[in-house]
């Protein structure tokens, strides 16, 4: 799903709204979870999962063509891990574990 998609599917199960003012919701939930991961926060949807940063270390990695060593930066990468109702969602059906 797009986010265009996820806008229309929210605007027609809210026909109360104006597609301008769902999409402005949307787009602020993105820019506040975004906001949050910048600063180094953590963003918890309870049931759904949550978002987080790793941080990742500078370290020496390989050219996979060449096979030459290249120095790869240390950077931040964004982490999400899903919550237990959403896990719970995605399993109906495929057994216990």
């Amino acid at each position: 799903m797009t986010k265009s998609e996820l806008i229309q599917r929210l605007s027609e199960k809210n026909p109360h709204l104006y597609l301008r003012d769902v999409e402005k919701i949307v787009d602020t939930i993105f820019e506040e979870i975004t906001r949050a991961l910048a600063s180094g926060d953590r963003v918890e949807l309870r049931g759904f999962g949550a978002f987080s940063v790793k941080e990742r270390e500078a370290r020496t990695g390989r050219n996979p063509r060449t096979g030459e060593k290249v120095s790869v930066d240390a950077k931040r990468l964004p982490f999400f891990k899903t919550g237990k109702a959403l896990r719970e969602k995605l399993n109906e059906g495929h057994g216990s574990r």
